[in-house]
């Protein structure tokens, strides 16, 4: 009998563990380049069920296994980044991967033990009425601890769902997290709650659900305020090996050069060159500057352009900046102040240091202090240099310093043609509605894209592809409540999570 008993128990838990998997691939899917968005609706429900049927630990673990695979296979574009550029061999490659999927998919899991803990110290219904606000408490910590890595936020899924984003104004991309969840959690409550309960679940979502698709289509109907600017954006298409060879230097700049060139035909205000499109610290190359002004002066336009720069310390510290050159010289310069981890520099460094050694895409830079917003030409904007512009807190530091145009250049060339460099383009629509500004994005190989206020990508170049895009933007000229008040809702979750978690603390003493 306890043969039986225990091979039953085995049965279970492999189909569990299938079931889970296989939601778990699929949440992964909605995210480009496969986009399939529709999927979100219904796939977090497994764990939401799975929690409420489990132990609080058997919860966790669940749960960590189901975040474990969705991190693994939506960061699997990882994977060629350490297998051209470190000495890491295949398939040892995978585990820094891996690390990363399954420290990730601990917030899962600890969503599920939440759920779980809620559930059976208090009520199901009030875990799954919890369950949104637990779930993007949990997005909220991931993208500040240790330096915060919020790639695979929910709410990002939707990014070509304009009615759905447009929430984002509200509350930023949790909100459209927290939509997402409520569906799944009223799906959940279908299963596991009495019909009553279920009923009442799934009108309160719907209303929700309609509250939300009324304000997106409202918003999509609201026409731009007049005030225009004209930008254009280079892609150069450098592969990644060549960036940096002092033999291909002046192919480089040529390169660069002649696109500008074909820009101004179109006579942009402002032209946008990638994240350190210069190979040399520009300051420290008089020729290079002087070579940069004349061709702002002769094409009477002003450029933008992305460069490692040397600070006047001993010893001396580098970063990775934007200068805004105009026929007066170089007007305006922004030092990056988010750095990549492992990237950019490498935390614990006392400890981890010997990490440097392992891979070439590793640098030692210095953050910058201060979000500066250029005052122009054409109008004032920020300018957020790589994987910045994926923190929505840092983005509002500049719209509340006056930015009306948001410019993100970047260099992707890193992930090949792999979902990376889609994955990265997917956030910045959120970023555009949650301040109702414009965003310009050039990357090195693509994806560059013009980006409107509603979140909708007006244009964009493919992978590899050398070209240049000139669009007509309008500037900000309001405020949104995300802009006003920031990560409120994010807050609001943390404080209904520890509420919850507290009260049922105190219900199960009783």
């Amino acid at each position: 009998m306890g043969r039986l008993i225990g091979a039953s128990a085995l049965r279970e838990n492999l189909a569990l563990a299938a079931l889970l998997s296989v939601s778990a691939i699929g949440l992964a899917l909605a995210f480009p380049r496969t986009d399939w968005d529709g999927v979100v609706w219904l796939l977090v429900a497994p764990v939401i069920v799975t929690a409420l049927s489990r132990a609080p630990r058997a919860a966790l673990g669940w749960g960590w296994l189901f975040g474990t695979v969705f991190f693994l296979v939506l960061l699997r574009w990882l994977g060629y980044t350490f297998g051209v550029y470190s000495a890491i061999p295949w398939p040892l490659t995978w585990v820094p991967i891996l690390a990363l999927a399954a420290y990730c998919g601990l917030y899962v899991g600890g969503f599920a033990w939440a759920v779980s803990w809620i559930g059976r110290r208090r009520a199901p219904g009030l875990a799954l009425a919890a369950a949104p606000f637990l779930w993007v408490a949990g997005e909220w910590v991931r993208s500040h601890l240790l330096g915060g890595f919020p790639w695979g936020t929910l709410g990002y899924s939707q990014y070509l769902r304009l009615p759905i984003i447009q929430i984002a104004e509200l509350g930023g991309v949790h909100a459209v997290s927290f939509v997402l969840v409520a569906v799944n959690a009223a799906a959940a409550g279908c299963l596991v709650l009495p019909w009553r309960g279920a009923l009442t679940g799934a009108l309160a979502c719907g209303a929700l659900l309609a509250a939300t698709l009324g304000f997106g289509t409202a918003r999509l109907a609201t026409p731009p305020r007049p005030g225009e600017v004209t930008v254009a954006i280079m892609q150069p298409a450098i592969e990644q090996p060549l960036k940096f060879d002092p033999t291909y230097v002046a192919t480089t700049l040529g390169i660069y050069s002649s696109l500008t060139r074909r820009a101004s035909a179109e006579h942009p205000q402002l032209v946008v060159w990638p994240e350190t499109a210069v190979a040399t610290p520009l300051r420290r190359d008089p020729g290079l500057v002087d070579g940069l002004i004349d061709l702002a002066r002769t094409l009477r336009v002003a450029l933008l352009v992305g460069s490692i720069d040397v600070n006047d310390t001993t010893p001396p510290k580098l970063t990775n900046s934007a200068f805004l050159l105009t026929e007066h010289g170089v007007v305006e310069r922004y030092d990056k102040i988010h750095l990549v981890p492992f990237g950019e520099f490498v935390p614990f460094s006392s400890l981890l240091g010997f990490i440097r050694g392992w891979a070439e895409f590793i640098s030692e830079l210095e953050p910058g202090s201060n979000a500066v917003v250029f005052q122009g030409p054409p109008a004032p904007f920020g300018v957020v240099i790589c994987y910045e512009g994926i923190f929505p807190e840092l983005v509002r530091e500049f719209v509340r310093g006056g930015a009306r145009l948001i410019v993100n250049m970047t260099n992707d060339a890193w992930f090949g043609r792999t979902d990376g460099p889609w994955q990265h383009l997917a956030m910045y629509p959120l970023r555009a509605v949650e301040h109702r500004t414009a965003v310009v994005r050039a990357a090195n190989t693509g994806v560059s894209a013009f980006i409107a206020p509603t979140g909708q990508i007006l244009r964009r170049l493919s992978l590899s592809r050398r070209a240049i895009m000139v669009e007509r933007l309008p500037l900000r000229s309001g405020e949104t409540l995300y802009s006003k008040f920031g990560e409120w809702l994010a807050y609001l979750a943390l404080g209904v999570t520890a509420g919850t978690l507290a009260a049922s603390a105190r219900g199960w003493r009783r």
